[in-house]
C-alpha cells in the first residue's frame, strides 16, 4: 500500500494499552459507516490512500494518536482513520474457501449454511479455549471455526 509509512505518533503505554483511551492495542473493531477514508497519517492534512465502502468490515487497531486510529484491514493494508468511523461491534470476515456454519460448536455438528469467503459475520460469542465462535450472518446463526475467519484473536474469549 503506497504511502503507509510508520508514524512516530503511534501511542502506547508499553503494556499493550493505547494512550488515547486506554483500550488494548492491538484490538479488533469494525467500520461504522461508509465511505471511510484511510489516510497515510493521523489527520485530515494527510492524503487519502484508500476509501472503504464496506461498513461493518472488521479491522485491527494497531496504533493511536489523539482521535486517530492506525488500523490494519483483513488484506493487510494499514493506515489512519478517525475514531468516529469505528465501532466496538465485533465482526469477522470469512477467509479461504467456502465454510460450513455449524449448528453447534463441534466438528461433527450439522451444517446450517455455507458461508462464502469474504462474507462479514457478526461475532456473538467465543468461549475461552474452544475452536469455535457463535456468529450471525444474514439472519442465520451458528458456529464457525476460529481458523476460518479473521477478526478474533486465538484464544480470545468474547461473551
Amino acid at each position: 500500500m503506497a504511502g503507509a509509512e510508520k508514524s512516530s505518533a503511534e501511542g502506547g503505554t508499553g503494556d499493550g494499552r493505547g494512550t488515547a483511551v486506554g483500550l488494548p492495542i492491538p484490538r479488533f473493531v469494525s467500520l461504522r459507516t461508509d465511505p471511510i477514508n484511510l489516510r497515510t497519517g493521523p489527520g485530515v492534512r494527510y492524503p487519502v490512500d484508500w476509501v472503504y465502502v464496506r461498513r461493518q468490515l472488521p479491522v485491527e487497531v494497531i496504533g493511536e494518536f489523539d482521535t486517530w486510529r492506525r488500523i490494519r484491514d483483513p488484506d493487510g493494508a494499514e493506515g489512519w482513520v478517525h475514531q468516529s468511523m469505528l465501532s466496538g461491534k465485533r465482526t469477522a470476515v470469512v477467509t479461504g474457501a467456502a465454510r460450513a456454519l455449524k449448528r453447534t460448536g463441534e466438528d461433527a455438528a450439522e451444517d446450517v449454511a455455507t458461508l462464502e469467503a469474504g462474507v462479514v459475520v457478526n461475532v456473538q460469542r467465543c468461549p475461552a479455549n474452544t475452536g469455535y465462535c457463535r456468529v450471525e450472518a444474514s439472519g442465520l446463526q451458528g458456529w464457525l471455526k476460529r481458523d476460518q475467519f479473521w477478526g478474533v484473536y486465538p484464544g480470545e474469549a468474547l461473551q
